[in-house]
């Protein structure tokens, strides 16, 4: 697939893409990334070299664009300095370290657009309100052309009008298309329902309500929970097995066992409404169906009844998994998957993104022929 114009020089500087260790950053920027080069783009990955993500690595040198490890802000500047100005587009990521500094210095170097892609918009908001954000502060804000927002719907508007962003837009996680299922009857799912995250205080809860206590209710049932970072003072069902972490490239046989899987999110995406996380395009990419909390402007990504389940308790949570028919299953997962693969894969979201940079430069161009008229 190639671009629509002449190929982009891009810089991306985020939190990491090497490591999938207790974030969700790395398979978004992984699906990015993968459709910008597949469109032609040239792409540039610049992380801070961090302990936690370096002996954790599951993809240390992305065979996609080009990646490069820093130490800090100051080598940052001496090193790669002439590819920032060089570049057609600049983005910084939310959750970078010591993200407000290098915010600033991109804003300084590039001679090209700049971006801020947001992968949590509303917790960063929330932070810049309160004056304790470290990678990003609402004086950085309009000085970027373009706020990528991984939250869309009335957030976009507010980003514009009240914290002065010159261009909010919409650029959702993606997943990259799995190859299809295995047909009916080869393999039984292993798991009737499951979960894949990192652990959250503020999900917990919704965790207990709509995985834990059906467990606990449905002895016979078959539940398990993957992701880091859960105390381990927590009290599992004896029936819920835990699995500390899975790499990217185990996601998808991880799904795949399981009948359903569900989707948590946390309360501050909730409240924004139209934040999607990269799991739910994950699983249904697998065409595992999803049960998932309800938020504003999950039904403008999939159907409710129809490609998504919603469930309030866990009561409604025991009525899917014993009531629903595995041809209906197996349908709602099939729905799920046909929607991912026609809007929200990595080539899609390249799309988007170069869309939005190239008005951003048409815009600058603008700008600079108005002032020097």
């Amino acid at each position: 697939m190639r671009p629509a114009g002449p190929p982009l020089r891009i810089v991306i500087l985020g939190l990491t893409i090497t490591s999938s260790w207790g974030n969700g950053h790395a398979t978004t920027y992984r699906s990015l990334v993968h459709g910008l080069v597949r469109r032609g783009h040239s792409v540039l990955f610049l992380e801070r070299d961090k302990p936690w993500y370096r002996s954790n690595r599951d993809l240390p040198k992305p065979p996609f664009g080009h990646t490069q490890l820093y130490e800090a802000v100051e080598s940052l500047a001496d090193a790669h300095a002439a590819a920032i100005r060089e570049a057609d587009l600049v983005i910084v990521g939310s959750y970078v370290p010591d993200g407000a500094a290098v915010g600033r210095l991109v804003q300084e170097l590039a001679g090209g657009a700049t971006a801020f892609y947001d992968i949590d918009t509303p917790v960063t908001l929330a932070a810049v309100e309160a004056g304790r954000c470290d990678y990003l502060t609402a004086a950085l804000i309009p000085g970027f052309d373009l706020y990528l927002s991984f939250t869309g719907g009335p957030t976009l508007r507010e980003l514009e009008r009240r914290f002065g962003a010159r261009m909010a837009r919409p650029l959702y996680c993606s997943a990259d298309p799995q190859p299809p299922p295995l047909a009916p009857g080869v393999a039984k799912p292993h798991w009737d329902i499951g979960y894949l995250g990192t652990y959250s205080a503020d999900r917990q809860p919704v965790l207990e309500e709509l995985l834990c206590t059906p467990a606990r209710l449905w002895a016979e049932g078959r539940f398990v929970v993957a992701g880091p970072q859960y105390p381990a003072t927590l009290d599992w069902p004896a029936n819920c097995e835990r699995i500390e972490h899975l790499p990217p490239a185990e996601h998808p046989p991880f799904y795949a066992a399981q009948r359903f899987t569900l989707n948590v999110t946390r309360a501050d995406m909730i409240r924004r409404g139209y934040s999607p996380s990269v799991r739910l395009f994950e699983a249904a990419a697998c065409a595992t169906p999803v049960i998932s909390d309800w938020w504003p402007g999950l039904d403008t990504l999939f159907r409710p009844g129809e490609e998504i389940l919603i469930a309030r308790s866990a009561a409604e949570v025991l009525r899917i998994l014993h009531e629903t028919s595995e041809p209906a299953r197996q349908r709602i997962g099939a729905r799920a998957r046909a929607r991912v693969l026609a809007a929200h894969t990595g080539d899609h979201r390249a799309a988007e993104l170069e869309q939005y940079a190239r008005a951003a430069l048409d815009r600058r161009t603008h700008q600079s022929r108005v002032a020097t008229a």
